[in-house]
């Protein structure tokens, strides 16, 4: 395929950021800048026998593959799109049974490999920057970083020395690991819950901001990159590469760590949010010094790492109890809508729906919505999620109009994230009208 383009856009050189994608006409918020389909993708192991692993397609009743029993598909067709990388790891899966445990990078890794073995043109997913131009930034990783990805290498010579023949040598798998790393995307939900990783080459051209004026939401396994922001000849595309939940300072430290710089976007210079979500608890007899309240922001920081080692080992309940002391601490002298609360809140509602615990999870959301509306752009999917979460808990406990409420907020979100024609957000409608 011939470099044709994305038609309403261009490449070009970004001041201070390298090169970039810039519009060469208007989008109106909603409107469909482009699509791209993944280079490479793969269903995360969690999810298999609720999602394709060809198209990714939600659905019950899917037919498992005969030999592995634990990839599952659509249809014969679906199967047979599959097999191309399935077969690197069918036959594995069989034989190291348990042991079989490359990482989702890992995994991903192997299907570029052989993608690459077989492509020796431009691909549709690369309409603009082909993915050997990913930047790698090898010069920037640090001892830890590096180990890991000597980690990734030897578990891809491990698991899938018998289906790929010929490996690159060390140093360019080094190579393109960093570039994963770097330009990688998670596929999610309607709820963001994780259903794997893919690379769309086209899709990383864009540079990020905190106050992005586009969002990227899935269709099975291609990405759209739809306005959220009306948008004009000349400005550049920016979509976000962060959760944008957190302060500046925060937000630059998750940058630094994962995308190797900082940001100088207009939220980051003005700060016009950090009051808002770094809020104080009132009515405190004494205000907190600064290094007082430091002190907290990096007891909730280490807090949420721990949580998040925490979950590959901890039992639910034991989890629930880290939210709930964590909070504890936090709220002497944090607001209950200050950020590092909603996060272990949000942790809490995770585990409280994992144990069932609806009226749990319903209390946890009911707290955390109408801050993350403030705090989040406009049109955020996290926000978005969070009133489908509820709106569905809602529904469960017979709380009918506070349901349908909710759920009409999701929508009105996801008709512009999405798309008005996304089947998620079909599914929602459908929900509502089943109410009637």
């Amino acid at each position: 395929m011939k470099n044709e383009g994305i038609e309403g856009t261009e490449r070009f050189l970004s001041p201070d950021k390298g090169r970039g994608l810039r519009a060469v006409q208007d989008f109106a918020v909603g409107e469909l800048v482009f699509a791209c389909p993944a280079y490479s993708y793969v269903l995360t192991v969690n999810e298999r026998g609720a999602h394709c692993e060809y198209c990714f397609t939600r659905k019950e009743g899917l037919s498992k593959c005969g030999k592995c029993k634990q990839a599952h598909y659509c249809n014969i067709e679906c199967q047979r799109g599959d097999w191309a990388m399935h077969k690197l790891e069918c036959s594995a899966m069989v034989a190291y049974g348990e042991n079989w445990c490359p990482s989702e990078t890992v995994r991903l890794v192997a299907r570029i490999i052989m993608r690459q073995k077989v492509t020796t043109e431009r691909t549709p997913s690369e309409r603009l920057l082909l993915l050997s131009e990913f930047e790698a930034h090898l010069d920037k990783c640090d001892a830890e970083k590096d180990e890991m990805n000597q980690a990734d290498i030897a578990a891809l010579h491990h698991f899938y020395s018998k289906h790929i023949m010929e490996f690159p040598d060390d140093q360019a798998l080094t190579v393109l690991f960093g570039q994963v790393n770097c330009n990688g995307f998670t596929i999610e939900d309607e709820e963001l819950s994780h259903l794997g990783s893919a690379v769309f080459p086209d899709v990383a051209l864009m540079n990020h901001s905190c106050s992005p004026n586009v969002i990227v939401t899935y269709k099975g396994t291609v990405a759209e990159v739809r306005a959220v922001q009306d948008i004009a000849p000349g400005d550049e595309i920016f979509n976000s590469y962060i959760d944008l939940l957190y302060p500046t300072e925060d937000r630059n430290e998750r940058l630094v760590d994962s995308y190797f710089f900082s940001c100088q976007c207009t939220e980051c210079t003005s700060k016009s949010k950090d009051k808002a979500k770094m809020e104080l608890r009132k009515n405190m007899k004494k205000r907190p010094s600064q290094e007082e309240i430091q002190a907290m922001v990096n007891y909730a920081k280490n807090v949420i790492e721990e949580f998040r080692r925490a979950k590959h080992y901890k039992t639910p309940s034991e989890l629930l109890e880290i939210c709930e002391l964590s909070q504890e601490k936090m709220a002497t002298i944090f607001a209950d809508t200050n950020v590092y609360m909603l996060h272990m809140m949000y942790q809490a509602m995770g585990v409280c729906l994992y144990m069932q615990d609806w009226d749990g999870a319903m209390s946890y959301g009911e707290k955390i919505i109408h801050p993350y509306s403030i705090h989040y752009p406009a049109y955020s999917l996290n926000v978005a999620s969070m009133y489908l979460k509820l709106g569905r808990l809602y529904l469960g406990l017979e709380r009918k109009s506070q349901g349908v409420k909710a759920l009409k907020k999701a929508i009105a979100i996801m008709e512009v994230a999405h798309g008005k024609d996304h089947h998620y957000v079909a599914e929602v409608k459908r929900e509502v009208e089943e109410q009637k």
